[in-house]
């Protein structure tokens, strides 16, 4: 009887720890932002690269668009950062811009502006 007990505790645990397991990535997602610390010269280099050569969808940071505030280099250089990142990381694209950029796990949209994830 004892053992019994002991042998359904036991597997009651190994399937708790297995679902925690297989669902601990779930709902982990990561946004590619700009790194506060650097000058905004270099930001603006690393926001025109990404908007231009790089690929990015920047339409969302124009005038009239739902993140062109605040009307910012960093805001609108996190934008476009995190575009590119999200659109070409599964072909191996980074977060880096030439150490403009960082990775959070912090959701960084705000009001009507939607920082995208992919997986």
């Amino acid at each position: 009887m004892a053992r019994a007990l002991h042998t359904r505790t036991l597997l009651v645990l190994c399937l708790v720890s297995l679902t925690l397991h297989m669902t601990a990535g779930v709902g982990f997602r990561e946004w590619c932002i700009a790194d506060e610390q650097t000058p905004e010269e270099e930001l603006l280099r690393a926001l025109d690269w990404a908007c231009g050569k790089g690929g990015a969808d920047c339409t969302k940071i124009q005038k009239d668009q739902p993140c062109y505030y605040p009307n910012s280099i960093k805001d609108h250089a996190s934008y476009a950062f995190n575009n590119y990142y999200q659109k070409f990381k599964n072909k191996g694209a980074t977060c880096y811009f030439n150490s403009a950029a960082i990775i959070t796990d912090l959701d960084p949209s705000h009001n009507s502006c939607k920082f995208e994830t992919a997986p």
